[in-house]
């Protein structure tokens, strides 16, 4: 009885501050996250622009949306970069963290190239490639190359795959360091041990590291296809969502109509949208892989 009391007390008086910790985080994320969320949600269903007073539509900037053929266009836009970028940057962020989590000396050299990307803004990045790639005084001038002298930025056919080159290469370098960090996380005794087995390194990849990686792959999965919702200041700052229409993603399509057209209600459905497509893959992939049962990774081990 003597030895119990003090643990209680402890436990009493331990439960206690930690709710009141965390009340300043749930003020701040109510105040700057769900109080705008909550606005432009009101704002849906308001015709406004920008500068007179709001007057309530209803269902109207909804269904002119949908109604719009250049939104549906951004929304088909958005879910092909999506699936296109994810195609990319998947295997290569994968197969490129596995690389660097080795101990040879001269892949500290090549992470070092491998992360310069990482040094940069997105718009810097949409300058620098939009200058590379100008038909006039770009690559194709430094290089005699006839591929070189292609309008990449200027053809429909073309500007929406660079785009799509342009966000792996900038995106790849962080995957890659999730995948390096998960890597070099597995027990070198699993390796030790399948390399006693006769496993050779293909079979180890996918017998060992794949599995152990499960969810790494499922945090990068989904930073790839929620972050492919926010792609706008990359796209803007290189093709400005031209040629027409051809890299018009709904961020940038969400921009134009709201700060271009002068269209708040609609910019504000067009937001919410993304919203809601953002939560619903980030819990959808935490759903269908388990990562939220908060298993152990080290399965084996």
């Amino acid at each position: 009885m003597l030895m119990r009391a003090p643990a209680r007390r402890a436990s009493r008086t331990g439960a206690r501050p930690s709710g009141w910790l965390l009340a300043p985080a749930l003020v701040f994320f109510g105040l700057f996250s769900l109080g705008p969320l909550l606005g432009v949600f009101v704002l849906s269903f308001m015709q406004w622009d920008g500068l007179g007073t709001p007057a309530w539509t209803g269902l109207d900037n909804w269904a002119a949306v949908f109604d719009d053929p250049v939104s549906r266009d951004a929304m088909w836009l958005t879910l092909k970069m999506t699936l296109l970028s994810y195609a990319v940057q998947f295997p290569l962020s994968l197969l490129l963290g596995v690389f660097m989590a080795g101990r040879q000396r001269y892949r500290e050299f090549l992470s070092v190239l491998y992360f310069l990307p990482m040094l940069f803004s997105a718009a810097a990045i949409g300058i620098a490639f939009k200058a590379l790639l100008d038909p006039n005084f770009g690559l194709s001038k430094a290089f005699d190359a006839a591929f070189l002298r292609q309008d990449w930025l200027g053809s429909p056919d073309l500007a929406f795959y660079v785009a799509v080159f342009v966000i792996s290469w900038s995106f790849i370098p962080f995957h890659s360091l999730l995948y390096q960090a998960g890597v070099r996380q597995i027990p070198q005794t699993m390796y030790e041990a399948a390399t006693l087995d006769g496993a050779g390194t293909v079979r180890q990849f996918f017998s060992i590291t794949l599995p152990q990686l499960k969810y790494t792959v499922v945090t990068s999965s989904t930073l790839m296809l929620v972050g492919s919702l926010t792609y706008f200041d990359l796209v803007f700052s290189l093709t400005g969502g031209g040629p027409g229409t051809a890299t018009r993603i709904l961020p940038l399509d969400m921009y134009l109509t709201g700060f271009r057209s002068n269209q708040m209600g609609e910019a504000s459905a067009l937001a919410v949208i993304l919203v809601v497509v953002g939560l619903a893959l980030s819990l959808g992939l935490q759903k269908l892989s388990g990562a939220d049962r908060m298993e152990s990774q080290a399965e084996g081990a």
